[in-house]
This record gives structure tokens, sequence and C-alpha cells, in this order.
């Protein structure tokens, strides 16, 4: 369940305190238990108990009574301790509607120094070990909560971004991170994929403009296609890196061949552009 701005905005303070305390104990607990809890918030016992139970209802936090009564963050809920973070450190100013929900992330429109967008990354359960094995950036620890990956997956977008929007790429601006959120610059466009292109063929040459500056960078975005790619009527962005892999990778090349036949596919069956894959893998690669 997306994370409510309401839920966020009326936030008691002690709610907030249990939240970060089971953060913290998740790190060492697989389920953490209720006298553990109790006594790391330093709250009453009565006051824990009715605590609880409003993050439960808010679905911030689950519990269990097997093998024995112990809590868990929910993504709601370590969704809600980014956007307080961001909010604390003065990023953001209020949270607005869901503009976008992908796979693995979900993302709002915000306020800050203007409009922005916060991305929150949210690798599913079911993805965790198929994201540790295969994604550098998870740490080999013996025991981690597959919640906190998000985490991990945010950091990498955040660090792509930073490095391509330094050299040249066109990819919306990194503002801050925490957690697993991202503040970026708001994109005033729409996915390709739900437009018709005045201009398809210049688009198209765009595109494979920055797929070739951000290869020379070191960087292939790694699920690109129209989904991936906006235009705001005078210029192209690439979105969503949390997937790239370095053109050092063994297999890079293949890697890098099926963004460009997702792109060169996308634009042949819509636009009639005729562009090999091949062709295109040349230009980007020179």
């Amino acid at each position: 369940m997306p994370v409510s701005p309401e839920d966020i905005k009326n936030m008691h303070k002690y709610e907030t305190l249990l939240l970060m305390t089971t953060e913290k104990l998740m790190r060492k607990y697989s389920w953490v238990p209720d006298d553990v809890l109790k006594k790391s918030s330093g709250l009453s016992a009565q006051e824990t108990e009715f605590r609880l139970g409003h993050l439960m209802e808010k679905d911030m936090i689950k519990s269990s009574s097997v093998p024995y009564r112990g809590y868990q963050l929910t993504f709601t809920g370590y969704d809600a301790l980014a956007v307080l973070s961001l909010v604390k450190k003065g990023t953001i100013s209020a949270l607005g509607c869901l503009i976008g929900v992908g796979k693995e992330s979900t993302v709002y429109e915000a306020l800050g120094t203007g409009v922005l967008a916060l991305k929150i990354h949210r690798v599913g359960q079911r993805s965790f070990q198929s994201a540790r094995l295969n994604r550098s950036f998870m740490p080999e620890w013996k025991h981690f909560p597959w919640i906190f990956a998000s985490t991990y997956s945010a950091r990498q977008e955040y660090e792509a971004l930073k490095a391509l929007r330094k050299g040249g790429v066109s990819v919306p601006v990194p503002v801050a991170i925490n957690r697993n959120a991202i503040a970026m610059t708001y994109i005033a466009g729409r996915n390709i994929q739900q437009i018709t292109l005045e201009n398809p063929g210049e688009i198209f040459d765009t595109i494979l403009e920055n797929v070739k500056k951000a290869y020379a960078l070191g960087y292939i975005h790694n699920d690109l296609s129209e989904y991936n790619v906006m235009f705001d009527e005078k210029e192209v962005w690439l979105i969503d890196w949390p997937q790239w892999t370095e053109t050092s990778h063994p297999n890079a090349k293949d890697i890098l061949m099926h963004d460009l036949e997702n792109i060169t596919g996308y634009f042949s069956r819509k636009y009639g552009i005729a562009c090999t894959p091949e062709d295109a893998f040349k230009t980007v690669v020179g």
C-alpha cells in the first residue's frame, strides 16, 4: 500500500520513535521481540501498545505471534521514515498526489524549492533474492531484512543520476536521498509511449545520443524502453536508472543490445524508422 500523505502529516512523535526503534532493531532480529521494543523505545508498556495499534492500523508495522510476539516495519512504515526525514531536512515541505507506480517504485509529486518528484524504491520480497545475487550494491550481511534492499536500490540510482547529469546526459537532477526515497526535479512531460511524436526521427536520434553519452561515462541503462523515456515538448529525458550496469561488465554488450532492441523495435513499429539494433550499437559505441 502506498504511503498516505495524511498518515504522515498526522504522525505522533511516539509513533515516529517506534518506527525508528523497530528499524534499528530489525538489523538484529527478523521479528523485533515485544519486550525488546518496549525497553528500547523507553515508552511505557501501555503507551507502546496504544501507538503500535495505530501504526498497525496504518499498515506501517505488522506483528507476528510465532515463534514469539514480535514486529516488523512494512514498506509503508519505511517510506514514512524516509519522507519524514526529508521533511525534517527541509528538502520537501509537502507530499502531493501519487503520479506513477512501477514494478519496484512509486512516485509522488512533492513541494520543496519548487515542484519535485519523490521516487520511493520498493524492491519486492519476491525479487529480493535475485537482487541480492545480481546487484552489486547489495551488502553481504549475515542477517539482512529484505525491505532494506530498497535503500541500496535508491542509492544506486541516486549516484548514477549525479554522475550522468554531470556528464551531460538528460536525466532528472537528484536533489536528496534518504533511505529508499530520492527527491529529484519534476519533469512536466509524458512517457513517449503515451503520445504521438511530431518529429520521431529527431527524438530517436536524441535518445541514441544520450545512450552514447551514458556509455562513454561507463553506464548502461539495463532497462531502457519507451516506458523509460519522457518528452516534455522540448527535451528528451531518460529515467529509471536503479538497474544500470557498468560498461566493463562481462555481459555489457548483450545488455546494451537488449536496450537498443527495445528502442529500435518501438520506433520501427510505431513510426517506421529503419534502424537495426546493430546500427544503433555502432552509433553508441563508436
